[in-house]
């Protein structure tokens, strides 16, 4: 506890003077690190609204999501906890999945709330919500029960998984705001990109509009947040986005914009957007003192279509190994970028290691609050590094996790992945790789090799062994940071078969 006081008091004046900023996450979807010309200077599509983020705050070249897919990557981020110790071991939910986080378990929108934020999210909640059912139908006139608004934000607005999952309805706060009328899809056959299952569809849900339909959603929270955040009464939205994860569906002016294929056209779309919703911020007077977070979920998807996206010379991984699902770099190494003209000098780029759970700890620490056991455990405040006091947060280590539930732990440069291949869609799949006989491990060092193409693990095994220990006393101890130890929520396993902690 005297601890925690003494960091409270110890944060940096840049931080401490200024007033608790209105804070906006954005969490984009399958949109790799690539993807955007501020961490790919080889980049082929045109993102001048993020580059202008990026150029205005701090760019971090080296952060990750906690997991390579969509669910486990939100639990990260709002808990602040390790996806992988949440009852979901591999895989992601649907569109009719029951709640996944408990009432109990804090979020960044608890902790928030009891700072005196307003909280709101809008977008693709993806960690389930319960539908009222008849046995296995949905009655989409009863109210819908344990959605985000149990989990810290006073109000929400959205849909409830990818916009490629049925059902298609909106709901408001608990309420869906219509009624589905009909049931609706398009096979890949019919659209390679803008493809979505076919399900109930409500008449106000229009896929093609999604995108901006939420933006424009966000702007009317901003336009009437903003006279109280004014008055010293700040909000907190998050704003996950259902793009550019399919149906890739860009709208003109920007269909056909890059001169490369949709995917392109839609990364362009999002970007167009982020411009909007600074416009707002500044129409609002209230720019100087909002903290706007942009990141992914995970690394772009071969929906994507790579092999036209090489034909143009892009890379939406930006030269690391895999994409999304993969345990490689490239499935969940991300975008990260932050800006706050009050509290963050602009121009800023950082190597220092960060992950989505950080923020946890970053926005406690920035509103004043005493850390706690509980809420953020996997988490480390990123404030020195927004005052270029540091390149370090702290962290030592970092734990990722794939689709199929396969870990990788780093330390440093090194970087053990308890898989023979990528543990999620790339080559070599894991089956096929252990069909091969391919080493049960990998290790690389990404300093030296960023396409983790060199497996070190049987020149240096004892690197391998010291990673293990350190990812299973992680493991045990529920969590990465100094504190009490806390149970995870199921039993966690992650040696592959024939290894052996020695």
């Amino acid at each position: 506890m005297i601890l925690r006081l003494l960091t409270l008091l110890l944060l940096p004046h840049l931080v401490m003077a200024a007033d608790k900023p209105n804070i906006i996450i954005v969490l984009a979807d399958d949109m790799g690190i690539g993807d955007l010309t501020p961490g790919n200077p080889d980049c082929k599509i045109k993102t001048p609204h993020l580059q202008t983020m990026a150029d205005e705050g701090i760019h971090f070249l080296d952060a990750h999501s906690t997991s390579a897919v969509c669910t486990p990557t939100r639990y990260g981020l709002l808990t602040g906890r390790y996806n992988w110790r949440s009852v979901k071991a591999r895989g992601v939910l649907s569109g009719t999945s029951p709640h996944l986080i408990p009432a109990d378990r804090p979020t960044i929108a608890h902790m928030l709330r009891k700072a005196g934020y307003t909280t709101q999210m809008i977008g693709k909640w993806h960690l389930g919500w319960d539908w009222h059912k008849d046995g296995e139908k949905i009655d989409f006139t009863k109210p819908v029960n344990n959605g985000p608004d149990i989990n810290g934000f006073d109000g929400y607005y959205g849909h409830c998984g990818s916009l490629d999952m049925p059902p298609y309805v909106w709901v408001d706060t608990g309420k869906c705001t219509a009624v589905p009328d009909r049931e609706e899809g398009v096979t890949k056959k019919q659209d390679p990109y803008g493809w979505y299952r076919k399900g109930p569809i409500s008449p106000d849900f229009k896929i093609d509009d999604v995108l901006p339909h939420l933006f424009a959603k966000s702007v009317a929270y901003i336009n009437e947040k903003a006279p109280a955040a004014k008055e010293g009464k700040p909000f907190f939205l998050y704003l996950p986005l259902p793009a550019p994860h399919t149906p890739i569906v860009p709208v003109p002016p920007f269909k056909d914009a890059s001169g490369i294929n949709s995917y392109a056209d839609f990364v362009m779309q999002c970007d167009h957007h982020m411009g909007q919703l600074f416009t707002a911020l500044k129409e609002n007077s209230i720019d100087e003192n909002t903290l706007v977070v942009f990141t992914t979920d995970n690394g772009c998807s071969p929906e994507g279509n790579f092999k036209v996206l090489k034909e143009h010379s892009h890379d939406p991984s930006g030269g690391f190994r895999g994409h999304k699902a993969d345990i490689y770099e490239g499935g969940h190494r991300v975008p990260f970028i932050v800006r706050w003209p009050k509290g963050i000098k602009a121009g800023q780029k950082t190597s220092a290691i960060a992950c989505h759970t950080d923020l946890y700890p970053t926005m406690e620490a920035i509103t004043g609050q005493i850390r706690q056991d509980v809420g953020g455990e996997d988490g480390y405040n990123l404030v020195p590094v927004f005052n270029g006091e540091s390149t370090t947060t702290g962290r030592n280590t970092l734990i990722s996790h794939s689709i199929s539930g396969h870990f990788a732990i780093r330390q440093g440069d090194w970087k053990l992945c308890l898989s023979a291949g990528s543990g999620g869609w790339s080559a070599p799949r894991e089956r096929d790789a252990q069909k091969r006989g391919l080493p049960s491990m990998q290790l690389f060092n990404l300093a030296e090799d960023k396409a983790e193409q060199k497996n070190l693990v049987e020149t240096h095994p004892e690197r391998a062994q010291e990673l293990l220990k350190i990812l299973q006393s992680e493991v045990d101890n529920g969590r990465c940071t100094p504190g009490s130890k806390i149970p995870n929520d199921r039993k966690v396993t992650f040696l592959p078969k024939g290894v052996t902690i020695e």
